[in-house]
């Protein structure tokens, strides 16, 4: 797909983004699979001035290196720095560099892998942000990533050096059943619309999961082959998605399959009663990063207590 389908607030935010008088620092955060880093890519394509993408579970020292080796691209006196107070030294150095006065966006994807054990990545990039970008008015940084749980809780409601600093917020949400039609149409998969709703309720509003359906294939068809056969590329997914996200996931598993199990949700009650959850932090912590990662939502019914339910659209 290379066609931004939908996406309209969110490409609106971005572009607002650009045409500010200061510098801004926009945050991107959904589930994988949902477009974050295509929404990014396709609406900045000619302003990525500098882009980095951590790498999962790697160290300090692969991480920086990978630094220097995408900003050598840009910067050819790059030093390779021995810190990430340094590596965001030398991205300063090159930025001082570029000759324009338009907006210059810096593209961090997958933010949450950057920040490892004793790396000490979260205050350098934070001291770049408060003592260089934010004194500019020319620098859109964008930090990007997967993690949710870590987007909100460690910048969103940063009560460190990103307090109250963060200028625009996007939460990246899946296609509605409308935006799923147009993807399906511009792919050329011409399903009916009983067709496609049942593509929907079964494959969720996942971009990536409905690039992969092919033209010519029947329902029953595509759901076999992605989810069923051997080497079926969602038949794996569901481990793979939550790897990347928690670093532990067995409590957020456990709760998934307890919701997946029932029709209508369940309260708060009913799921400690089904699980061997503490009924205080953990269970707390393990639906808030759920709901923040987008695999299930809390809604309170015409009467009754408020429930959780999977996530479906």
């Amino acid at each position: 797909m290379d066609k931004l389908i939908g996406r309209n607030s969110e490409i609106r935010t971005l572009n607002d983004a650009l045409t500010s008088e200061v510098s801004e620092l926009v945050v991107v955060y959904g589930r994988r699979r949902i477009g974050k880093t295509f929404l990014v890519n396709h609406t900045y394509k000619s302003h990525i001035k500098f882009e980095l993408t951590g790498i999962h579970n790697s160290t300090l020292k692969s991480q920086l290196e990978n630094f220097h080796l995408r900003l050598s691209l840009k910067y050819k006196k790059a030093e390779l720095p021995s810190s990430w107070i340094r590596a965001f030294h030398e991205l300063a150095l090159y930025i001082d560099k570029i000759r324009s006065n338009k907006k210059k966006v810096i593209f961090i994807d997958e933010f949450p892998w950057l920040d490892t054990r004793r790396s000490k990545f979260l205050p350098a990039f934070e001291n770049f942000w408060n003592s260089y970008a934010a004194k500019r008015n020319d620098l859109v940084i964008v930090i990007c990533g997967s993690a949710a749980s870590y987007m909100v809780n460690k910048i969103i409601k940063s009560k460190g050096g990103l307090h109250n600093r963060l200028t625009k917020r996007i939460h990246l949400r899946p296609f509605t059943l409308q935006d799923t039609e147009k993807l399906l149409r511009y792919n050329k998969v011409n399903l009916t619309r009983y067709d496609i709703l049942q593509v929907y309720m079964t494959l969720g509003g996942i971009p990536h999961y409905l690039s992969k359906i092919e033209t010519g294939e029947s329902v029953p068809q595509l759901i076999d082959r992605l989810l069923f056969a051997e080497h079926g590329f969602l038949r794996n997914e569901f481990d793979n998605v939550f790897a990347s996200i928690f670093d532990t996931y067995d409590n957020h598993d456990e709760l998934v399959i307890i919701l997946a199990s029932v029709r209508m949700g369940l309260t708060r009650n009913k799921i400690l009663a089904k699980t061997k959850l503490n009924s205080g932090g953990t269970l707390t912590r393990t639906l808030n990063e759920l709901e923040e990662s987008g695999f299930i939502e809390n809604y309170t019914p015409y009467l009754g207590k408020k429930k959780l339910t999977l996530q479906t659209d």
